[in-house]
Parts: structure tokens; C-alpha cells; sequence
């Protein structure tokens, strides 16, 4: 006897459908809070049906979390399954009539348990290293755009007093999140504080900012800066005001660098505990950055059943526009995957163009488009295609178990 419990996860409660094959209806949908007593009362209920039991329930945001854990840990099987796929199923008698309720809902992922039996993953404590890593890229993602925001406001302010000073350095982001050219205009926060001096009096300064910065100090680079710092005129005089304005957005863009940078450390810290980390690495174009951020968004490889389920995930797979006579040669992508994901590959193919590696797959495939004519956002889609074809591969074959390889 096959028990088939579909669950329909909302904030702070659920709902609970029960079936069996043919439609039969164990149990009414029922209502479960996410508190410790009734999450108990339901796995007791669950471990009571005969026969073997499966539950479904969509990974909607955290608000599966409670349940899902509870499930897990009392040892029962529970697959967490992607929203749009639910979405898309439809298994009921009369398709044309729509119902939108809690305890419908709760039947389709009943009706999906049954029909996906022995395609189910069930989820296990790796799944639980994946959700954590998902969450800190989340959060990271939000923080970079807060710090984007920073420093656009940064910078509109600098205009005011030191127009151009963030173009003065383009030294790489330390590990701490500090930056040479915030630093700098921390201190040379107006082009007075550099142009009202003797060249060498700045110089002499520059050079302790420097020292006291733990930078590299060359005398080109400070006459350079005094130069361009003579020739430059402010839009605003040497006002106090704007000296406060300035240092307190530097001072709230270093605290989320800061943090930025632990983030980032502890994303491929805990990367690195799942099995596909060295593999993913190793590929071209991605780094301690990307490469975490990929694993987060694309999850365990195995929930995708060929390669061109993945690419769909990620929303650069090509369409396809085909009806009767009409065959249309070039159609877009779908975009209908997971953004965050098409974010990451895009930047791992910009990283790709700017190192050039010749004789790297991915990179030979975006050049042979790109001298067909092909537009950017063309070939940089399709490298991101092909790139997932090959992550898919690799991650496969490392994943498998030596009984499967012999």
C-alpha cells in the first residue's frame, strides 16, 4: 500500500493532504502549525498509515524549513521539490476548472507523489550544507547590491568635491573588503587636500597614507595624482559638511565590505565540504567567488535528469518556435530559470573574455559565435549554455559511485 502525503507549506502552517493510488483519500486535508507539538502530532499520525509512505512539499523560500526538518530527522522519507514544477503539473479530471485553495493545493502535491514515486529524492543532511550555502549567496547577492548602491552615492558625492578620484587606483578588493581608492578619498576627500599643498608637502603625506595603509607608495603615482589634482575644479568649496558626508558613506561602505568578504570566505569554506567543490574549480573562469556561488544556485546535480533539464533551470536553453511549415532558425532563450544563476554564468563568461583562454571549450565555442556575428548577449548566452553542459558532465562522472564506474 502506497501512502502518498502532499504538503502545502505556507508562513507558520500547512496543510496536509493523504492519498493512495486511484485517487483514494486517506485523509482529509488538514491544517498543521509549526510549533514542536503539533509537527509531532503529525509524524506520529504519518508513521501510524500502513504501508510505505512518501511526503512532498515545495522548497518555498525558509517556510518548508520547520516541517521539513522535523520530517527528516524522525526518519521518514521527504523530498523537497521545485515550486515550478508543481506549478506545471496537472493531473486533475477536469483541467479546464482552476481551483486555488490550501487543501487543492495540497491534493496536487499528493497526486505528484504518487505519479513521481520512484523518481523522488529524498532528502538528506547534504541537502541541508546546499541550503545553507543557497542562503548565504542570497544574502550575499543582497549585500552586493546594497554596496553597489554605496558606492554609486559615494562616488555622486565625490563629484562634488574630487571628481575622478575613484578612476585615480585600480588595486583588486583585500581580503579585509578595503579598497585603495576609498581609502584614499577618506583622507583626500576634497581636491584642495591635495591641490593647496606643495607637491611636496602631498607627497610626504601621500607617502604616510601609504605606510599607514600598508600600500605600495610610488613617487609616479603621487606626482600624477597632484598633477590631476591641480588641474581639476570642484563644484563644491572645502565645506565641512560635505567632509562628513563623505566620511560616513565611507565608513558604512567599509562595514558591509567587511562583511562582504567574511561572507564570501564562509561560503567556500562551506563549499568546500561537498563533493563536487574540486571538480567545479578546476573548470575555467571559476574562482573562490563564482565557483561557490554556482554550486549554491545550481544544487545537487543529481535532481536534474539529463543536461538539458539544467540549462532549462538556468534559463539558456534555446527556444524552439515550430509549427506546421514554419521553422524559425534563431529563437531566444527562455529566461525562464533561475536568475541568479544566469547572473553567475554571465559573469563567469565575462570572466572568460577577459583571460582569453585559447583551447578552453567554452571559450573557443563564444569566440567561433562571436566571429559568426553573433550579438554579445547571443554568444554570452550560448557559452553559458555550453559551460552548464560540461558542469553537468564532469559533476557527474565525479559524483558517481566506483560500483556504477565499473
Amino acid at each position: 500500500m502506497l501512502n502518498a502525503v502532499g504538503i502545502d507549506v505556507s508562513k507558520g502552517k500547512s496543510t496536509v493532504a493523504v492519498l493512495q493510488p486511484a485517487d483514494v483519500v486517506v485523509r482529509k486535508p488538514f491544517n498543521v502549525s509549526h510549533t514542536k507539538k503539533d509537527l509531532d502530532q503529525l509524524v506520529a499520525f504519518i508513521k501510524g498509515l500502513e504501508g510505505e509512505t512518501r511526503i512532498v512539499m515545495e522548497s518555498t523560500g525558509h517556510y518548508h524549513e520547520p516541517i521539513l526538518k522535523t520530517l527528516s530527522e524522525a526518519g521518514l522519507f521527504v523530498s523537497a521539490v521545485n515550486p515550478h514544477l508543481i506549478k506545471h503539473y496537472d493531473n486533475s479530471d477536469n483541467p479546464l476548472r482552476k481551483v486555488k485553495s490550501d487543501p487543492a493545493d495540497a491534493r496536487k502535491i499528493a497526486r505528484y507523489t504518487l505519479d513521481r514515486w520512484n523518481r523522488l529524492r529524498h532528502y538528506s543532511v547534504m541537502d541541508t550544507t546546499r541550503s545553507s550555502l543557497k542562503t548565504l549567496n542570497t544574502q550575499f547577492q543582497f549585500f552586493m547590491s546594497q554596496k553597489t548602491s554605496m558606492k554609486t552615492n559615494l562616488i555622486s558625492l565625490l563629484d562634488l568635491t574630487y571628481p575622478g578620484v575613484n578612476n585615480l587606483f585600480d588595486s583588486p578588493v583585500r581580503d579585509d573588503g578595503s579598497e585603495k581608492w576609498v581609502d584614499f578619498a577618506y583622507t583626500f576627500w576634497h581636491a584642495d587636500c591635495v591641490a593647496s599643498a606643495s607637491q611636496a608637502a602631498f607627497t610626504e603625506h601621500y607617502r604616510k597614507f601609504c605606510k599607514r595603509h600598508k600600500y605600495c607608495f610610488q613617487q609616479s603615482k603621487a606626482d600624477e595624482i597632484y598633477r590631476s589634482a591641480k588641474e581639476l575644479v570642484p563644484v563644491v568649496p572645502k565645506d565641512m559638511t560635505y567632509r562628513k558626508l563623505i566620511h560616513q558613506s565611507v565608513e558604512h561602505l567599509r562595514v558591509l565590505s567587511k562583511n562582504i568578504e567574511q561572507l564570501r570566505r564562509e561560503m567556500d569554506a562551506l563549499a568546500s565540504e561537498l563533493p563536487e567543490y574540486d571538480v567545479v574549480m578546476s573548470m575555467r573562469g571559476v574562482g573562490p567567488t563564482l565557483g561557490p556561488q554556482l554550486i549554491a544556485e545550481i544544487g545537487d546535480i543529481n535532481r536534474f535528469t539529463h543536461r538539458t533539464a539544467i540549462t532549462a533551470y538556468a534559463g539558456v536553453d534555446p527556444g524552439v518556435d515550430e509549427s506546421g511549415q514554419k521553422v524559425s532558425g534563431s529563437v531566444n532563450a527562455s529566461k525562464a530559470g533561475n536568475p541568479k544563476l544566469r547572473k553567475t554564468l554571465f559573469l563567469i563568461m565575462s570572466s572568460l573574455l577577459q583571460t582569453a583562454p585559447v583551447g578552453d571549450p567554452v571559450y573557443d565555442f563564444m569566440m567561433k559565435k562571436k566571429s559568426e556575428g553573433k550579438p554579445y548577449l547571443v554568444y554570452m548566452t550560448a557559452g553559458a549554455n555550453k559551460f552548464l553542459r560540461i558542469y553537468y558532465g564532469k559533476v557527474k562522472a565525479a559524483l558517481k559511485e566506483p560500483s556504477e564506474q565499473n
